[in-house]
Order: structure tokens, then C-alpha cells, then sequence
């Protein structure tokens, strides 16, 4: 049975809402119940906060988390996770699978790692993400909403990523009016841990360039992706998944984690 590490990627740095790991929801900093969530379904001695900022550390520490530095100037939480990998799993030897599970994610359901753990495990894949269908033309057509290019038939919920866009893929040549071939790209991530020091290894992909999608580099450096397609990630349907706003933080203050 493969040895899974769960990575949190976090840092106070964020243009929309600074500090936001910090901020207090019901009595604990966000980070917190992301940890609190995380710890539910993986071992306590598994899961660690790889943070930007000794703040973070110092607060992760009061509740008992494992803690790992990182350089604040790290540009994505790929590079977070796999530089806390290194740390953690110098040789190698400990780690098959690293789980990244974001700092903000207040909301999304850590059972959804043990799945695509599964799936990695059933396929031999080196990355496998989480997609949802998408049913509005306006969504499809929204370069917010990053498309995936896979093909599930009748039954099938998982499959191999064969391109991610912003713009919409497949193209509906024949104007089915079902859009049950489109799925909607949800940011959560699991590596096989020698294919993430791999990734991070390659420069930036000239395809990702174009389209700002790092899962790019992984597929044209011949990378397997599957995706994962799931109804919801939340854990409570009415509340934010993540918090990147202060509307959002206020909207989680709101529920009970």
C-alpha cells in the first residue's frame, strides 16, 4: 500500500485578502480547520502546513501541527508542497504519494484525497486532479472556468486528461445540447511524489505560458493526468469552498466548521 503525505501550501502573502490563513473563523485561524479537516481522514504524524512565513509556523505549532519553511518567494503551492517534500522525505524512501490539500480550502471535503489516492493507485498515474461537470453554455465559455479534455462514456466518473483550456473544449461540432461532455476543472491535486520533483524540475511549458495553466507542463513533458469527475468538493453545500475574498471569509464566518 503506497505511503501518502498530505502537503498544505500556505503563506500570508495574497493580493485579494493578506494574512488570510490567519484570519480567524469561528474561533480558529483559517489554517486551522484546514488542518482539523485534513487530520479526519489522514494521520496526524502524515499531514503538514508547508508555509511561507514563520507567523504561520509559529500559530500551526500552537495547535500541534507538523511544520515545514519555505521560501516565501516560491511561485506557485506546487513548488510549496514539493519543496516541503524535500525537506521532509529527503531520500525518498518515505513518501509515494504527496497529497496537495490548499491552505484555503475551508470547505472542501478531505475525503475526496482518499479517492484520488485510489484512482492513482488503480491507474499508475502521476498526477490525478478533480473535475465537475459543467451544464451552463456561459460557463463554457467563461476562461475563469478552466475546461478539461477527456472522454468518459456512459458509467464512467474518472479518466485521463488529454488537455486543459480556458477556452471550451471539446468543440460541439454537431451542437449537442447536452453538455455532459464538459467538465469544469477543480484545483486540487495528488502526485506520485517522483513525478512532482520531476515537474517542478521542467521549466515552464510553452502551451502552459499561453494559457497560465501549470498542469500544461506536466502534459507536455508526457506526464499521465486522470481527473476525477465529482457532483460537489464542499463539505457544507451553502458555504464558500476556499476563501480568497473578504466576502468569502465573511461568508464562511457565517457556518459552523
Amino acid at each position: 500500500m503506497s505511503k501518502v503525505a498530505v502537503l498544505i501550501p500556505t503563506r500570508l502573502k495574497s493580493t485579494r485578502l493578506p494574512n488570510k490563513p490567519l484570519a480567524i473563523i469561528n474561533g480558529k485561524p483559517l489554517i486551522q480547520h484546514v488542518y482539523e479537516h485534513a487530520i479526519q481522514v489522514h494521520p496526524a504524524e502524515d499531514v503538514y502546513i508547508a508555509a511561507g512565513d514563520q507567523e504561520i509556523i509559529d500559530v500551526a505549532q500552537s495547535f500541534g501541527a507538523r511544520c515545514v519553511l519555505t521560501d516565501p518567494s516560491l511561485p506557485s503551492g506546487t513548488d510549496r508542497i514539493a519543496a516541503a517534500l524535500r525537506e521532509i522525505d529527503p531520500t525518498g524512501e518515505k513518501y509515494d504519494i504527496a497529497v496537495s490539500f490548499q491552505g484555503d480550502g475551508i470547505n472542501v471535503d478531505p475525503k475526496l484525497n482518499l479517492q484520488l489516492v485510489d484512482i492513482m493507485e488503480k491507474t499508475g498515474a502521476d498526477i490525478v486532479t478533480v473535475g465537475m461537470k459543467i451544464t451552463d453554455s456561459n460557463e463554457i465559455q467563461d476562461p475563469a472556468h478552466v475546461k478539461i479534455a477527456m472522454g468518459l462514456r456512459e458509467g464512467e466518473n474518472f479518466g485521463r486528461a488529454l488537455y486543459f483550456s480556458r477556452s471550451p473544449v471539446p468543440f460541439n461540432r454537431d451542437d449537442v445540447p447536452e453538455y455532459h461532455f464538459a467538465y469544469w476543472h477543480i484545483g486540487i491535486y495528488v502526485y506520485r511524489t517522483e513525478a512532482l520533483k520531476k515537474f517542478v524540475s521542467y521549466p515552464v511549458g510553452v502551451l502552459e505560458n499561453i494559457e497560465k495553466l501549470e498542469q500544461l507542463r506536466a502534459l507536455e513533458n508526457g506526464m499521465s493526468i486522470y481527473a476525477l469527475v465529482v457532483p460537489s468538493v464542499k463539505l457544507i453545500e451553502e458555504a464558500p469552498a476556499d476563501v480568497n475574498t473578504p466576502e468569502e471569509l465573511s461568508e464562511a464566518q457565517q457556518f459552523l466548521f
